[in-house]
């Protein structure tokens, strides 16, 4: 018990200091910065035209179907959850504006759904790495938009597996298909490629 417990203690002294750094070099290096259990993550390129384009249309067809009370909100702050040493900024999260309320990181286990736009820079950081840390964090939903391809997934059903908590289904699409992510099915026509 003891040594799981110093174990614990130091991982959260480890995770306390990675925050610090993340919190002190963000305003002040391209890109963004998150934390996962390997470490601190560097997506260095700022995201470009059609990254963006992809996230702002995403959340505003989830929005015209949501209630007033949800949102699709692509700002900060980050999802955090400090025993489990993860830190994530989803490009887009479905969560309540009740959940919105107070001061710091958002609780992800508050997030409806977290939406990613991979980034041409860094795609295992949504393909692998978020793949595997939004289940550890309680989300879920995670629906993937890669414009290198012009496809995604949507991952849900969280379940244990000796690796942790993992998503038990993913149903795949191409652009051009209707996409349901938690309730809300929004079309995929007309997002944007990569060059």
């Amino acid at each position: 018990m003891a040594i799981a417990s110093e174990r614990a203690e130091r991982d959260s002294a480890r995770y306390r200091a990675m925050r610090e750094i993340v919190g002190q070099m963000q305003d002040s290096v391209p890109g963004k910065l998150e934390i996962t259990k390997e470490g601190i993550v560097h997506d260095m390129m700022a995201p470009g035209r059609p990254h963006e384009l992809t996230t702002a249309r995403v959340s505003r067809r989830l929005e015209k179907l949501m209630p007033d009370e949800i949102v699709a909100h692509t700002g900060t702050p980050d999802v955090e959850e400090e025993p489990a040493g993860i830190m994530r900024h989803p490009d887009v999260m479905v969560i309540a504006e009740a959940d919105m309320e107070g001061q710091g990181s958002f609780d992800p286990r508050t997030v409806i759904a977290a939406v990613e736009v991979v980034s041409q820079s860094n795609p295992d950081n949504d393909w692998v790495s978020k793949m595997r840390d939004y289940p550890l964090l309680g989300i879920p939903v995670y629906a993937i938009f890669d414009p290198r391809s012009g496809t995604g997934a949507v991952l849900s059903d969280i379940h244990p597996t000796p690796q942790g908590p993992r998503y038990a289904t993913r149903k795949d699409f191409v652009y051009g298909e209707d996409v349901t992510i938690a309730e809300w099915t929004i079309a995929t026509s007309d997002l944007p490629r990569y060059e």
